[in-house]
């Protein structure tokens, strides 16, 4: 796969993930939701730090909720120059074409995510009790680096209320699925399971 087409894939992805955030923040008001099936809905929340919400500082503690942001995101940014190395380097050395889809994959993701990191605090306004407004005349919710990624997508599949023996959660109720996520996390994702799934054929010699 050239990289031409790479770049291709992350543009459609990058496209779709933004659309859909924008779309988001300036029809939704904050934890609105809409149930489309019973095992789907699209809910609009915002994510200040990792996966889950996890924080920098929830595991460090002398550091403030701000400056684990900017460190945050300033390793993301470094990161995407890593992997679009990767994936430069794929490209060139004819690697296989799905680990190339992967690599490209991850990439449009952290790319998407990091956006929002990074612009959207200047680019809306908040979302508590409004609908956002893009480049607001009073200016942004935050400043540069203080950005929140936009997650949209909820699939509670089912839920079960686990038995007293089980391990750690007796007795409670188990909701599946409860992350709410987004299109690039999505491709992040399908990215990764790809590179672990098919492992030996992502990362077989080059033609």
């Amino acid at each position: 796969m050239s990289l031409k087409k790479s770049i291709i894939l992350i543009f459609i992805i990058l496209l779709i993930d933004q659309i859909s955030k924008i779309y988001i923040k300036t029809t939704f008001v904050l934890q609105e939701s809409i149930d489309v099936f019973s095992w789907f809905e699209i809910i609009f929340v915002e994510n200040d730090g990792m996966a889950w919400g996890t924080k920098i500082s929830d595991f460090v503690s002398f550091i403030s909720d701000r400056t684990a942001k900017v460190i945050l995101t300033s390793f993301r940014i470094v990161a995407i120059f890593g992997i679009g190395y990767w994936l430069y380097d794929a490209t060139v050395k004819q690697h296989s074409k799905l680990l190339i889809i992967a690599i490209a994959l991850i990439f449009a993701g952290a790319l998407g995510n990091i956006i929002d990191s990074v612009f959207y605090g200047v680019l809306f306004d908040d979302s508590y009790s409004q609908v956002a407004t893009f480049l607001p005349e009073a200016g942004g919710y935050d400043g540069l680096l203080h950005g929140k990624v936009v997650d949209m997508l909820h699939f509670p599949l089912f839920e079960v209320d686990l038995p007293e023996w089980f391990p750690f959660y007796a007795g409670k109720r188990f909701s599946f699925f409860d992350p709410v996520f987004n299109v690039a996390d999505m491709a992040i994702s399908t990215g990764f399971i790809m590179l672990i799934v098919f492992n030996k054929k992502a990362f077989s010699d080059k033609k």
